[in-house]
């Protein structure tokens, strides 16, 4: 029988898998069917609205990330249901495409792209294969359209010699989240194009005295601030230009990719083998975040990128540091000001959970994998079914607005990546493969080799 039948209001999830299921149900009520195929509101809540401006196609909030949701959640289980969720989102996704207009990764139409690949490779569907190989054209010929190199984002302007410049976001949530996706589509379909138009804006982002050093230009922070983080800061940026030299050898990324791991040394505080890293400076040097975003989980991920392509035992260190540093803090059960009422993979605890899965299959170590444990009771504690209608987590996305409570279905913001997050802590005891997104450096099956034996 089906574990995802109906339950009592009282009735909690006593497993990671078991609780992805109840948040499978919990989308799968938010599901919207055209004739395009399927999209799932962002919050089905009776008079609730989203955390995030509306992105319906998006990795981020949006379908891309459901469909890899659950194309995970059908090979955890064995059941062909979520198999059809999946294509019926994926169908749409190949079909509106075209209508998109962000180019980026987590918000946009490389995200898009990512989630065709999955859905073709594991449905066998020749139409998402071949519809993903279309974005990743039109990614690689967008790119080129300016001339000063390959690149995306940011707005053009006149430099000094009378020709056209671009101001670049060098960082995961502008240009270097297309490099890595291009380069997992690279990968995917064997064709050097992609790899060749990837390499071409790494070198450019290379050339930055510090890659990813920009001054502020986000929402809620003051124009001079500086964010060391990932998804908006340098350590996103010499994550990818780690990936850079892993796939192409040249120590120019290398180099690169070392500036911007100083960088974020530099303005980390360090005591008693743990690490915590600034939101910004230099407004905020005590606003510690510990989640994926703009926190101690991302900067994790951009060392242990490091260390896998370069083996110096320094990075993985500093890994350890960062780990040693969110535990130290008392999550989950202690709230701070970097590490608030939020669940997410964002910057909650799904995406603390994210890492110390990570860890445990990068290093076997048992500690590892005992937080991660830790952070997944914590989560299935924390899910609401007040109506039957499946697992929700209700947070205060926005830091800054507390009062402002919402539960989403989304992959980064809500329910299909608190879901992924357990079901990728469930592998641990179930050998399969995970889908993990280009910015995940750790081994896609989450269980060390010895333990394997």
């Amino acid at each position: 029988m089906s574990l995802d039948k109906i339950r009592p209001q009282s009735a909690r999830a006593d497993s990671p898998l078991s609780a992805a299921i109840m948040a499978g149900r919990w989308i799968r009520s938010a599901a919207v069917d055209d004739a395009h195929g399927r999209h799932w509101l962002a919050n089905p809540d009776p008079r609730g609205r989203s955390a995030v401006t509306a992105e319906p196609s998006s990795l981020y909030s949006g379908a891309a990330g459901i469909v890899l949701f659950f194309l995970e959640l059908a090979a955890a289980t064995g059941h062909e249901a979520y198999l059809d969720d999946a294509r019926a989102g994926a169908r749409r996704l190949a079909v509106t495409w075209r209508e998109q207009r962000d180019l980026t990764l987590y918000h946009g139409l490389a995200g898009t792209m990512v989630a065709l690949m999955e859905a073709g490779w594991a449905l066998g569907d020749e139409l998402f294969e071949s519809e993903a190989a279309a974005v990743a054209d039109h990614l690689v010929a967008r790119g080129r359209e300016a001339d000063d190199g390959v690149g995306w984002s940011g707005e053009p302007a006149q430099r000094g010699d009378g020709g056209v410049g671009w101001s670049r976001e060098p960082a995961q949530r502008g240009d270097g989240g297309i490099v890595l996706a291009l380069l997992r589509a690279a990968a995917h379909f064997g064709a050097p194009a992609y790899e060749e138009a990837a390499v071409e804006a790494g070198l450019r982002i290379a050339a930055l005295p510090v890659p990813g050093h920009r001054f502020g230009n986000c929402a809620d922070l003051p124009l001079d601030a500086v964010t060391p983080g990932f998804l908006a800061g340098t350590a996103g940026t010499a994550f990818l230009l780690a990936r850079l030299y892993g796939v192409t050898g040249e120590e120019v990324f290398l180099r690169a990719a070392r500036r911007g791991a100083g960088f974020v040394r530099e303005l980390s505080i360090v005591n008693d083998r743990c690490a915590v890293v600034p939101h910004h400076v230099p407004q905020a040097r005590r606003l510690h975040y510990l989640g994926f975003c703009s926190g101690s989980a991302g900067v994790a991920r951009m060392f242990y990128e490091l260390h896998r392509v370069g083996g110096d035992p320094g990075d993985l260190e500093w890994v350890e540091r960062l780990a040693n540093g969110i535990v130290r803090s008392g999550a989950p059960r202690q709230r701070t000001d970097g590490y608030w009422n939020v669940a997410c993979q964002c910057c909650g605890t799904a995406g603390l959970l994210e890492l110390f899965v990570g860890l445990w299959a990068a290093t076997g170590r048992r500690a590892h994998l005992t937080f991660a444990r830790s952070l997944a009771d914590d989560l299935i504690g924390r899910a609401t079914d007040h109506d039957a209608r499946g697992y929700r987590w209700y947070q205060a996305y926005r830091r800054l607005r507390p009062g402002e409570v919402t539960a989403d279905t989304g992959y980064m913001v809500g329910a299909a990546g608190i879901g992924a997050a357990l079901l990728h802590l469930d592998a641990v005891d179930h050998e399969r493969r995970l889908i993990l997104l280009p910015d995940n450096p750790f081994p896609a099956i989450p269980v060390p080799p010895h333990e394997l034996g």
